[in-house]
């Protein structure tokens, strides 16, 4: 969709809380590229990131049997490689003292796991349905991912008292209260949930946002919305040249005794505000960001990634 960043629609946008699906398209939302990659390097962007993608099966095999953190310098390594194949550079600004506890994001796409995982070390909190998919259910499984069955409505404690008890341990969890995804050009409402486990630990809740852009215009590119598949949302990705994602981790927000709905509402509006500026701004990244990884070309993805 088109505009700035506002709230979400009414209608079938809301139709089920527990589900939420945003109003989002394809169609409506996904635009050209502002300049193309071109067959070959498609190609070979493809062919890479099919290549790491298998070389992770026997990688989360391993990584389930190491302390977490070097689970999660492991999953950090292959998200990066990962999506330097695709062609994404991902820039991040220097993060805030003690940005660390609950990390919850605006959400775009299926890469914005990774591009958290290679910026944070961490562990993702994921849909169940994930967990059965061939090739990817073993790989998130395998970066320590908590998994939510938004089936089963009865089972939210359980996944609060999970996500707890991972923040009470140490361990940065990875959040996308939305529900759903939006283009990047809006995003929805927050549900509250996964804040109570935040509360239940006293840890912090870092708000996130990411950004993805073609020079210094927000892109739609990487949008994963609507009857939007996996495949075909791959392909524009690997398809589009100069696709970067810009993450900024704002100033940590602490629990206090308002509860769960006044630090969701909180979280959101300081993430819909810095989207909003970005939007207006329609600026290029900031000269704070540091660019953790750089986009590969056609020639030179065999060799190995610089991760900073």
């Amino acid at each position: 969709m088109s505009g700035t960043v506002s709230g979400p629609v009414s209608g079938a946008a809301q139709a089920n809380p527990w589900r939420p699906v945003g109003p989002c398209t394809p169609a409506a939302c996904v635009e050209g590229p502002a300049t193309a990659a071109g067959l070959p390097r498609t190609a070979a962007r493809l062919t890479v990131a099919l290549l790491v993608i298998l070389a992770g099966i026997p990688v989360s095999l391993a990584a389930c049997r190491v302390p977490a953190g070097l689970r999660a310098a492991i999953t950090r390594a292959w998200a990066r490689l990962l999506l330097r194949a695709l062609g994404i550079r991902v820039e991040a600004a220097p993060a805030a003292p003690g940005a660390a506890g609950l990390v919850v994001a605006n959400h775009i796409s299926w890469l914005d796991p990774l591009v958290l995982a290679a910026t944070v070390p961490s562990r993702p909190l994921a849909k169940q349905e994930i967990a059965g998919w061939p090739v990817v259910g073993r790989l998130v499984a395998g970066s320590g991912a908590l998994f939510i069955d938004r089936e089963r409505l009865y089972a939210l404690p359980a996944t609060v008292a999970a996500v707890a008890g991972a923040l009470r341990a140490g361990d940065t969890v990875v959040a996308f209260p939305e529900g759903t995804t939006w283009c990047g050009r809006e995003m929805g409402r927050f549900r509250p949930a996964v804040f109570q486990a935040a509360i239940d630990a006293g840890a912090a809740v870092v708000p996130a946002t990411l950004r993805y852009r073609e020079g210094a215009v927000t892109s739609t590119r990487a949008c994963y919305v609507g009857d939007d598949s996996l495949l075909a949302s791959m392909l524009r990705v690997a398809a589009t040249r100069g696709l970067a994602v810009e993450v900024t981790l704002l100033d940590p927000v602490r629990p206090a005794p308002a509860g769960r709905a006044a630090l969701a509402a909180l979280t959101e509006a300081r993430i819909r505000a810095h989207m909003l500026d970005d939007a207006h701004a329609g600026r290029a990244p900031k000269p704070s960001f540091m660019t953790l990884i750089p986009a590969a070309g056609a020639v030179d993805m065999a060799r190995p990634s610089s991760i900073a």
